[in-house]
């Protein structure tokens, strides 16, 4: 009995020690994927079962695993089945989830003490994202392991487009990209002031394409296609294919662009498709692991051998590996060689089987010797070499930036341009070829249109090729000078720039570019966004501005413009104050009557009033003396007044002369837009035509004024305003009424180099777009030709190169409406012709008052003598020749003559006469008989009022004048008195009485 219980003993002792033996001779893994990780679910067993196959790492022992499948925004889920392989016994878990779930799975690790290897999955292959760290507890260890190396993207596309020398560029991500990944970046190109656009790709492309083309006007439409020409993807490559495929269809990019794809995820058949579907340049940054050329020694290791399905870069099984693949199969061997190592210390632990739901669980004790173990040794596999720092991350990461060249074919050639490491940084030198410049023994055929002044025919010699000049022909050379190229010009066949025609194609020189016959397009071409959807422009070389041009009107002749300096009513209150000023100075000297010099000749009357004042305000001087205060006081104020007036008047006469006013009513695009009686049109179907209707017509950008002219310009279809060629226009422009509207810089050429002068230009001072240079859409020399241009702009060789054809010194006014030089600002006769018709005028005028003077003279001369004179006897002139002259009588005899005196004979009664003629200092001779006898007896008759009038220059002597020839002495005295002008030490004296 005793034996039996001892058998039985030491078969139930067996039993469990061979249990214990059979549950450590089995590893036992545990593994979470995500719902779409179903092919790392294929590696981790096919790893698993090249391990059990194989002795070379485990002789004896065996691998087994299982696997749990988890939504990838379910946490609780993955914790959830976590718990239920932690149950069953685990020596490690390896998970290939996203970053929501791992950071639960890690919570969970850390409380288990269970070795957590996760390697991170991007969802639908986008590039990877930073994960965010995860709150743990002060003072716990951290279980989890990082396989997948930290994100660089980054670091990376920062050196790229660096060394690209991009500063403006659009940037693409895909709708399941976590945007927070590239903060960094973004950060550092706002700091160098980089220009960088960011925009969402949605999962329907083709929908997101259509609603552009649909939402944006045109000219958007082109600014945006020209950001395209520089752009990165963060996108999966099953995104990228598409947005690419989408946006070639659509003409959005050209040959000339270069975009730059960044994923880490990028196998070789992608980047194969990538590079079909594609144009232009396309750069392609993935990572990459460094193998052996040997393919023998890719798939054999230190002490392990791996299946060469997947080793071997020919086999499509390897091919279509994925990151996470790779990383899955090496974590498995590293956790082979990591159980290895512990059996051969013999500090192995038995398999954890844990609860996380009961709070009496306690973590596995191995877990921390087993989690040492696997950070402290690594193992070389399909990611080259897997192994982990102390803070639990991979630090072996490799990218290697691949690219194609400029090309309008597709298909072309990959081939590797850098490598980039963290330790070491970019290994070589990302060079762009399409702008090197150098273009020597390039040939291009430049296809042209006639326009004054950008391109003209400067030689026609039969049987020789034409030479051409303008401004655009010198931009060109000065092209072709620095870049080395040659070319052929030609004018279009149909001397047109191109317009799209009915049945969808394109005439002129834009369809010369289209149908490649020609590279280069050249004339006053302007960049409008239908040409940019066919061909490709270069940047504007000048700006360009709608104009009109109108002929000046004939300039006419104002014969008294000598009088526009002041208005009518100007001249009629200086008129008026003349008179009244006249007015108050003979009324102030009647008032209080001068006291004259003795031998003056003025007198004070209101005509020798008004003749001082106007003598004074023309700046003649005055006859009048007047010595009354008052009246100077007027005069002074008077004499002010006057000097302002004149002073005002030859200043305004002087700009009056001069300055020719403009009297045309069209100054401005608005003016002539509300006005119709003037027609005016432009070339049909021209870039001008297009745009005034674009304006008029479109509900997005309606401009009224242009709607008004579009209504003139349209009339009757366009047929009677609107012309063949731009020459035809300037000619009706030249020689009928009409208005041609072009651009503005072909309007101010003809303008300046009219010979008569008679154009004048009106323009919109805001240019709304440029002249360029037109290219073979795609075409590689269309950067090149724009960095040049920007230079000869920077520099100022372009501004040279336009002053040669639009010089500031112009012989003729281009914004003046009547004919003038802006050069001699001499005046003509027709400026004068008022002046010499006043003086005619005041020639007649005296002429007429001279006739009438005379006249009055005469009449007055043969008057009939007074009744007091009849009855005396005859007149005093009789008497004087008809009485004998005595021996006692005076005679005087004036001016020249000899004077004779006879002896004074007292007691004489008989009457004498005396001969009186008056000085010269008369102005007109004037006969004066005075018949008197001497009566010393009675002195008294001679009075103080006649010694006054008599204007005697010495005392009278005593005498008596007969009162009979008192009246004709006085008479003569009245008429001849206001003639006499003041005797001088020249003239003879005034005799005495």
């Amino acid at each position: 009995m005793k034996v039996i219980l001892a058998v039985l003993l030491v078969a139930v002792f067996w039993s469990q020690e061979w249990k214990s033996v059979l549950s450590d001779s089995i590893i036992h893994i545990g593994a979470i994927f995500d719902d779409s990780a179903r092919k790392d679910d294929e590696v981790l067993r096919l790893a698993v079962a090249d391990l059990n196959m194989n002795n070379e790492i485990l002789e004896t022992e065996k691998v087994t695993v299982s696997v749990a499948f988890v939504n990838a925004n379910n946490p609780f889920q993955a914790v959830q089945e976590a718990c239920e392989l932690m149950n069953r016994g685990i020596l490690a878990l390896v998970s290939s989830i996203g970053c929501m779930s791992a950071g639960s799975l890690q919570t969970l690790a850390d409380a288990m003490h269970i070795p957590h290897l996760f390697i991170q999955r991007s969802p639908a292959g986008t590039p990877r994202s930073a994960c965010p760290p995860t709150s743990r507890i002060t003072g716990t260890d951290d279980y989890t392991l990082m396989v997948r190396p930290p994100v660089y993207l980054n670091e990376v596309i920062m050196q790229v487009v660096s060394e690209y020398s991009w500063q403006k560029f659009v940037l693409f991500y895909d709708s399941d990209f976590d945007i927070r990944g590239i903060e960094d970046f973004l950060d550092r190109t706002s700091q160098q002031g980089m220009d960088v656009s960011l925009q969402k790709v949605e999962s329907n492309i083709n929908m997101m394409i259509t609603s552009l083309f649909r939402t944006m006007r045109v000219e958007e439409l082109h600014r945006y296609r020209d950001t395209l020409r520089r752009a990165v993807l963060f996108m999966s490559p099953a995104t990228a294919k598409a947005f690419i495929t989408e946006v070639v269809e659509t003409n959005l990019v050209a040959f000339d662009c270069h975009w730059i794809l960044i994923n880490e995820e990028i196998s070789d058949y992608d980047l194969q498709e990538l590079v079909m579907k594609s144009i232009g340049r396309l750069t392609v940054v993935r990572q990459t692991f460094p193998m052996p050329q040997n393919t023998t020694q890719r798939c054999v290791k230190h002490n392990h051998r791996i299946n060469t399905s997947i080793c071997d870069p020919k086999n499509p099984k390897a091919q279509q590996l994925e990151i996470t693949n790779r990383y899955i199969y090496d974590t498995v061997l590293l956790l082979a060689n990591t159980f290895h190592r512990k059996l051969e210390d013999r500090k192995w632990h038995s398999m954890a089987s844990l609860s996380c739901i009961r709070k009496s669980s306690k973590p596995w004790q191995g877990g921390k010797s087993m989690l040492d173990t696997v950070k402290k040794f690594g193992v070389s596999g399909l990611t080259s070499f897997l192994e982990f720092t102390d803070n639990g991350s991979n630090p072996n990461i490799f990218f290697e930036i691949l690219g194609t060249n400029y090309g309008e074919d597709r298909g072309r050639g990959v081939s590797r341009l850098a490598m980039w490491d963290p330790v070491h940084g970019l290994n070589g030198t990302l060079t762009d070829r399409k702008l090197e410049n150098n273009m020597r023994g390039v040939v291009l055929r430049v296809v042209t249109v006639l326009e004054e002044p950008f391109v003209m025919v400067s030689e026609n010699v039969l049987g020789k090729p034409k030479k051409y000049q303008g401004f655009s022909i010198d931009v060109l050379d000065a092209l072709s000078n620095y870049l080395g190229f040659k070319y052929e010009i030609y004018v279009a066949p149909d001397h047109k720039y191109g317009s799209l025609q009915p049945d969808g194609q394109w005439n002129g020189l834009i369809g010369e570019l289209v149908f490649k016959r020609a590279d280069v397009g050249l004339s006053a071409l302007t960049i409008t966004p239908e040409r940019e959807s066919v061909v490709d422009f270069t940047t504007r070389y000048m700006d360009y501005s709608v104009g009109v041009l109108l002929r000046k009107a004939e300039r006419t002749v104002d014969m008294f413009a000598c009088l526009a300096p002041f208005d009518l009513s100007l001249w009629a209150c200086i008129a008026g104050t003349v008179l009244l000023v006249g007015i108050l100075v003979y009324l102030l000297n009647w008032l209080n009557p001068p006291r004259l010099p003795m031998g003056s000749v003025s007198s004070t009357t209101l005509y020798n009033s008004m003749w001082f004042v106007y003598g004074s305000f023309v700046q003649q001087g005055g006859e009048v003396p007047y010595t009354t205060l008052a009246t100077r006081m007027m005069m002074g104020f008077w004499w002010m007044f006057a000097l302002i007036v004149i002073s005002s008047y030859t200043a305004n006469l002087a700009a009056f002369l001069t300055i020719t006013r403009i009297e045309n009513s069209i100054q401005s695009l608005q003016d002539l837009s509300k006005q119709t009686d003037l027609p005016y049109g432009t070339v049909m179907d021209s870039a001008v035509y297009d745009q005034v209707r674009s304006k008029a017509m479109n509900p997005f950008e309606r401009d009224p004024m242009y709607s008004q002219m579009w209504r003139m310009i349209n009339r009757t279809g366009g047929g009677d305003n609107n012309v063949e060629e731009s020459k035809e226009g300037i000619r009706k422009v030249k020689f009928g009424r009409f208005g041609f509207v072009w651009d503005a810089a072909v309007l101010e050429y003809v303008a300046n180099n009219d010979e008569d002068c008679s154009f004048y230009t009106v323009s919109s001072r805001a240019p709304d777009r440029g002249y360029g240079i037109a290219m073979q859409h795609g075409s590689p020399y269309r950067d090149i030709f724009s960095q040049r241009i920007l230079e000869l702009q920077q520099n100022g060789d372009m501004d040279i190169l336009r002053l040669k054809w639009w010089p500031k010194d112009s012989p003729c006014d281009l914004y003046s409406s009547v004919r003038t030089r802006q050069h001699g600002n001499a005046l003509d006769i027709h400026s004068f012709a008022g002046v010499f018709c006043v003086l005619a005028a005041g020639v007649v005028l005296s002429c007429l008052i001279a006739m009438v003077e005379s006249w009055w003279s005469r009449r007055k001369g043969s008057r009939v003598p007074s009744k007091e004179t009849q009855a005396d006897g005859p007149s005093a002139r009789q008497a004087a020749d008809l009485s004998p002259h005595s021996p006692n009588e005076h005679r005087l005899v004036l001016g020249g003559h000899a004077q004779k005196q006879g002896s004074n004979t007292t007691n004489t009664t008989a009457p004498s006469s005396t001969h009186y003629q008056p000085p010269a200092c008369c102005d007109i001779p004037c006969a004066l008989i005075v018949q008197h006898s001497y009566e010393s007896n009675n002195p008294s008759e001679l009075t103080p009022k006649m010694r006054m009038t008599t204007f005697t220059t010495s005392p009278p002597t005593p005498r008596t004048i007969r009162r009979s020839t008192w009246s004709t002495y006085t008479a003569g005295l009245t008429a001849c008195a206001p003639r006499m002008r003041a005797p001088t030490s020249n003239s003879p004296p005034l005799p005495s009485i």
